[in-house]
């Protein structure tokens, strides 16, 4: 216990969290150090947060620091920032509570979520309340609700998926009693009302050193068909003859293979053969997914219900939509054009795209499908910086020649016409990037091929 001690004793001394501690005591009111910070401190980890517990009112927090930047904000469980340190009001106790004769802050650890997270540190006293054995839980490695399990869960459902999100990051079990009430439960897990914070467990997930871990628990406790379908309609299907793993655990190898500094990214991979579902055919009596890099509406679907933003929505639609344009040793200088092209059009970054690539091929358990070595990395980064160092335009934008000279060339009105000569083009110097340069350019427009245009095109251009 000093180890903990010493860290809640660290915790208390910061400011602000001291003044707003000593404020509310000289004030007559109750103030403890409360949830993850504990939490956190009985498992050796120093916390990122500090929540505090005090048995005032939010009416009482307005007053005493009304020249702090204190403000209440939230929806389900209002708290009051004070110089962005949460301070929570107890909520009301409910029957049961005060059948049990608890008092506060038991009244209020006992409505909150998991019992690791229903624990306070008295900075006064230098005490811990722990009413519900959340310590024991902590040493035994054990999710357990606080109190009755189907009773937390009533109240809100999105805990099923916290308990979930915390078994995996910390390698705890989750109780039997608790893992029947989350599958009594787990048809109830909806968007409705609840996908921001749904959104913000899964983003949170992506931290851990392997997530897999917390889509194998959604999994298995049957909550991960409300939340992202589109990845557990892969459980079980066979990834074909090029993986010894099925879609399901190869999406799953592939996200643990990503940074964790970069959520979003690592999130693509769980996700990036969903569409395999979708695609899947039979050749020879073995599966193939011809295409399935297209087939992205089940997973932009889930990603919108749980209301991602647009922003997060195109860059996971073009990682999917680009890992499976090949980028190997042999792979000519304009293939490679071609590749930063696609990105360029997709606002891909060449680094993202590479990332993916690397965990694409990691992800999967074929032994006869090695990983990248360093080297592997290094010759397609290298031919990647080529194409890039010769100034290749990767898109019709960045031609040496603009639609107004073009129709000054052609007589052409502005139209569609100029850009099917913009794209004609583009694929001309594609292939050999010394094209473009405006007079070569300007030749290529007047000796353009007739078929290139329709007949009112022509008629215009006479």
């Amino acid at each position: 216990m000093n180890s903990v001690v010493d860290i809640l004793d660290t915790i208390q001394a910061r400011s602000p969290v001291f003044t707003i501690l000593e404020t509310l005591w000289t004030a007559g009111f109750q103030a403890f150090l409360a949830g993850g910070v504990v939490r956190d401190a009985l498992l050796g980890l120093s916390p990122a947060d500090v929540d505090i517990l005090t048995n005032a009112l939010p009416e009482d927090l307005s007053r005493l620091f009304a020249d702090q930047n204190s403000r209440y904000v939230g929806k389900s469980f209002a708290v009051t920032l004070v110089n962005q340190v949460e301070v929570a009001t107890c909520r009301p106790a409910d029957k049961k509570a005060v059948a049990a004769g608890l008092v506060f802050p038991a009244t209020d650890l006992g409505r909150r979520d998991l019992t690791i997270n229903s624990m306070a540190w008295d900075p006064e006293t230098r005490t811990l309340a722990d009413p519900f054995g959340g310590q024991d839980d902590i040493e035994n490695r054990t999710i357990r609700f606080t109190r009755n399990a189907f009773d937390r869960i009533e109240e809100d459902p999105v805990r099923m998926v916290r308990a979930c999100r915390f078994a995996a990051r910390f390698g705890f079990n989750i109780a039997p009693d608790a893992f029947d009430a989350i599958r009594t439960h787990a048809h109830e897990i909806t968007a409705q009302g609840t996908a921001d914070r749904i959104q913000r467990e899964v983003v949170k997930a992506m931290a851990m050193d392997k997530p897999s871990k917390f889509f194998n628990l959604l999994h298995d406790t049957g909550l991960l068909g409300g939340i992202l379908p589109s990845l557990e309609r892969c459980y079980g299907l066979d990834g074909g003859p090029h993986h010894a793993e099925t879609v399901f655990e190869h999406n799953l190898l592939v996200g643990d293979a990503l940074p964790a500094s970069m959520p979003i990214l690592r999130l693509s991979g769980f996700l990036h053969d969903t569409g395999k579902v979708d695609a899947l055919e039979i050749k020879d009596g073995r599966n193939t997914f011809p295409g399935h890099q297209k087939c992205t509406r089940a997973m932009m679907a889930d990603l919108g219900r749980l209301r991602f933003s647009r922003k997060d929505m195109d860059y996971i639609y073009a990682l999917v939509r680009g890992h499976m344009r090949p980028l190997k040793a042999d792979t000519t200088p304009k293939a490679v054009r071609r590749l930063l092209a696609m990105l360029d059009d997709l606002n891909l970054s060449y680094q993202d795209f590479l990332r993916m690539r690397i965990a694409d091929k990691k992800g999967n358990l074929n032994p006869l499908k090695k990983p990248y070595t360093l080297g592997d990395i290094r010759l397609r980064l290298g031919k990647i910086l080529d194409a890039l160092n010769e100034q290749t335009p990767f898109n019709m934008n960045d031609l040496d020649i603009s639609g107004k000279d073009i129709q000054q060339i052609l007589g052409l009105p502005q139209g569609p016409a100029i850009g099917k000569v913009k794209a004609f083009l583009f694929e001309q110097v594609l292939e050999d990037p010394s094209l473009n340069q405006k007079e070569i350019l300007e030749e290529m427009v007047r000796q353009m091929p007739q078929n290139h245009f329709t007949d009112s095109d022509r008629k215009v251009i006479k």
